[in-house]
């Protein structure tokens, strides 16, 4: 389902306000403490994420008014404000609908031909964009965290917590499909890993990689892991695909008719997602960048149950 642009101008100032109370109590030295990135301190950090949002900046305007306002004004003005490039793309750029994918790599999972959903098709039409861009001037690289997950989450776990007190969550077939995921800690550490090995010739540079926890396990284990940890009811009741994928569809034609706003409860591609067994291999970033990840499944439930506690 396609966001509205009044949706992102929504996430944007959620985003800008949560970086603003991380750094209302910062002094100078706060700012000139080391960050994670190698040789970059908060500072550094700051100044780069400013200049970033200048550059989105540009992209909303278009988006709001019509007039043309590239991220930059040309490829040298780009290259002059960054030399290196990490995307975040996801696995379901090469999703094919209900084709199975068993430790799948990046050489044997072609880019999907086509796509029941705006946001797996503008991913892959994105990464593509940001690949052809690396050059030896400007590197690019693409990671395809799957299902990012943990403490501190908006989107994924509230919405499956609210579904499950409502009496409204339903496995798509018997929930016994594999599924891989990732511990939020595990995708920023596979984003610094990539960034410390970008350069322009690198290995890695106009490459994509898929970035998991490497522990796939049947989606109903994954679920009801996230609802315990939530205090949540787990999921017991199932419906068949036809069944949901035939919801999809129709909540799709009455969005798009009364022009509903918000995202519709069952897709299409929902449904072939959430019934489809679909885990990929990770170790072409494990040998290009050294991503292993190091917070399990098991040991992020805890964290997050532990987050979540400390909330309340």
């Amino acid at each position: 389902m396609a966001r509205t642009l009044e949706q992102s101008r929504q996430w944007m100032q959620v985003g800008s306000d949560l970086v603003a109370d991380a750094l209302a109590n910062f002094d100078e030295r706060d700012f000139a403490v080391e960050s994670q990135l190698p040789g970059w301190t908060r500072k550094h950090l700051i100044a780069h994420l400013a200049a970033n949002g200048d550059a989105i900046g540009n992209l909303v305007h278009w988006a709001a008014t019509g007039e043309v306002t590239p991220m930059y004004s040309s490829p040298e003005a780009r290259s002059a404000d960054i030399r290196r490039f990490v995307y975040t793309s996801t696995p379901s750029v090469v999703h094919a609908g209900t084709t199975p994918v068993c430790g799948g790599n990046e050489s044997n999972t072609p880019y999907a031909t086509h796509f029941s959903a705006h946001y797996p098709h503008s991913k892959m039409l994105a990464e593509r964009a940001v690949l052809a861009a690396n050059a030896p001037d400007f590197a690019t690289v693409a990671l395809r965290p799957r299902l990012i997950w943990g403490p501190g989450d908006t989107q994924l776990l509230p919405r499956l917590a609210a579904r499950a007190h409502a009496g409204r969550l339903r496995f798509i077939g018997d929930g016994s499909n594999r599924m891989d995921c990732t511990y939020i800690d595990n995708v920023v550490q596979a984003h610094l890993l990539a960034l410390e090995h970008l350069q322009p010739g690198a290995t890695c540079a106009g490459k994509a990689y898929f970035i998991s926890n490497g522990e796939p396990m049947p989606i109903r284990d994954i679920v009801n892991g996230l609802l315990d940890a939530a205090g949540a009811p787990m999921v017991q009741s199932s419906v068949p695909f036809a069944m949901a994928y035939a919801a999809g569809m129709l909540c799709e034609t009455l969005w798009r008719v009364f022009r509903a706003t918000g995202e519709p409860p069952m897709t299409r591609f929902l449904a072939e997602q959430l019934s489809t067994e679909h885990w990929y291999d990770c170790s072409n970033a494990r040998r290009d960048f050294g991503y292993v990840p190091q917070v399990s499944f098991a040991e992020g439930l805890r964290r997050l149950r532990d987050s979540l506690q400390k909330a309340d």
